[in-house]
């Protein structure tokens, strides 16, 4: 069994990132469709599917529709279930997880809807297993670099509408599989390209991360200058969709890899005070290919150089969600702002923010170019006035 040779896909994005992911998909020749808040939707041959998901820097997931019909009560459900083409997304032997929401509709029971959903793909692919906890999903999902044994099928029941799509990464897209290594509250890679994209920086310019904690954002920055796709040390789901074409996953990889520079041009510094966050950096770095194109360097905000020239600083700073927090961090946000004026007056800022007080310490004007969320907190991407 075939998948249609047209297919109606969905990119869940970060709140606030919906139109970056739009200029990612239209990047790539694939025409955005309805962008709504959480992610866009989108209309992409095999090929473009693949490419989608080696290349899309700020996406969450890609989803890809099955399915779509109206159900008031489990035999109609298990009866419209039984129409899926189920044999052209899960291979004999491998394993499903359905992940069922269910509001204001007569099928609310969330478990029986998964079951009923599981005879359906039981009675159309031999040997299939069904993993029922969500954390035994993610467990199987852990290692991005080896194909994923657990077909995840996000299923959405809205006022008696049923929505059947299944996820063709088969894993968050933010684990690009070369970030082993994590500091203390570790920043995703998805978040770090948003921030690097809504920021107004591009290659061409220097770039510093005074706060580098594991380097994402230096290692984001260095797969951008070096036009690397962010998925290309991992794999998906949708390589082992029996209703793909195999030849399109190695095809698109080919192609990445010819749009790969040998070098960054410019350079890119992280820095940190903690010995431990800069080599956990530098492994990082090697497991991503871009060693050679950055700098890890341990040092304190006092200890960094003056540059006369121009940049960029871009920087994940500490937030302080409580109170006592947020005194602590005052002085830090006064030395991030007082090291950029003294030691780097010509650069720009940008950087994640939660907190205006702590921002008002920087003592440098700021505008907010995007407000998104970080681990569930309500976060925005401020760059310099």
């Amino acid at each position: 069994m075939t998948l249609p040779p047209i297919l109606s896909c969905w990119a869940v994005s970060a709140p606030g990132a919906e139109a970056l992911t739009a200029a990612e998909l239209q990047a790539l020749g694939v025409v955005p469709g309805v962008r709504e808040p959480g992610g866009v939707a989108f209309e992409a041959s095999a090929e473009q599917l693949a490419d989608a998901l080696l290349w899309l820097r700020t996406a969450v997931r890609v989803t890809v529709r099955l399915g779509s019909f109206s159900a008031r009560t489990f035999a109609e459900l298990e009866r419209h279930a039984k129409g899926i083409a189920w044999a052209a997304i899960i291979p004999k032997g491998g394993a499903v997880h359905f992940r069922v929401t269910s509001k204001k509709s007569k099928l609310y029971h969330e478990d029986g809807i998964a079951e009923r959903l599981e005879r359906a793909v039981l009675a159309a692919v031999p040997d299939v297993r069904a993993v029922r906890a969500p954390s035994a999903a993610e467990e199987l999902e852990d290692d991005v670099t080896k194909l994923p044994p657990v077909m995840r099928i996000v299923v959405r029941v809205h006022r008696d509408e049923v929505t059947l799509s299944a996820d063709a990464a088969g894993g968050l897209l933010h684990r690009r599989g070369w970030r082993r290594d994590v500091a203390k509250a570790p920043m995703r890679e998805t978040l770090a390209a948003t921030l690097l994209l809504a920021s107004g920086w591009t290659p061409e310019e220097p770039l510093l991360d005074p706060l580098c904690g594991s380097g994402t954002i230096i290692i984001e920055a260095a797969l951008m200058a070096r036009r690397m796709a962010p998925g290309r040390a991992r794999r998906f789901a949708a390589e082992v969709w029996p209703g793909l074409p195999t030849g399109i996953w190695k095809e698109a990889r080919q192609r990445a890899a010819s749009r790969e520079l040998p070098v960054a041009a410019v350079a890119l510094l992280g820095t940190d005070r903690d010995a431990g966050a800069i080599e956990s950096s530098r492994r990082n770095a090697e497991r991503a290919g871009v060693a050679d194109d950055v700098e890890f360097v341990r040092a304190t905000l006092s200890q960094l150089p003056h540059d006369d020239g121009t940049g960029w600083v871009v920087t994940n700073p500490p937030y302080g969600a409580r109170l006592g927090e947020r005194n602590a961090l005052r002085d830090l946000y006064a030395s991030l702002g007082q090291m950029i004026v003294d030691r780097r007056p010509g650069w720009h800022l940008a950087m994640i923010g939660a907190d205006r007080m702590l921002e008002g310490h920087l003592g440098i004007p700021l505008r907010e170019v995007l407000r998104t969320t970080n681990g569930g907190l309500p976060v925005h991407v401020v760059v310099t006035a």
